[in-house]
């Protein structure tokens, strides 16, 4: 399993996070969200699940990974 952070800019309450979360769960990883910091902790296994893949998941959501 690989842990990565990514900096993350327009999370501003609770509906981002779990957008966010659920993103990151949607395309096969688990993400746990800082709010304050502006951050995602990412767990991923690397066989499984690209960072591209995770950023592009944050991304459509329509979040900048940064």
């Amino acid at each position: 399993m690989a842990n990565t952070v990514l900096k993350v800019e327009g999370m501003t309450c609770g509906h981002c996070v779990s957008a966010v979360e659920k993103a990151v769960g949607n395309a096969g990883a688990v993400g746990k969200v800082d709010l304050a910091a502006k951050k995602v902790e990412v767990e991923y296994d690397e066989s499984k699940v690209s960072l591209d893949a995770v950023k592009a998941a944050i991304e459509d959501q329509g979040y900048d990974v940064v």
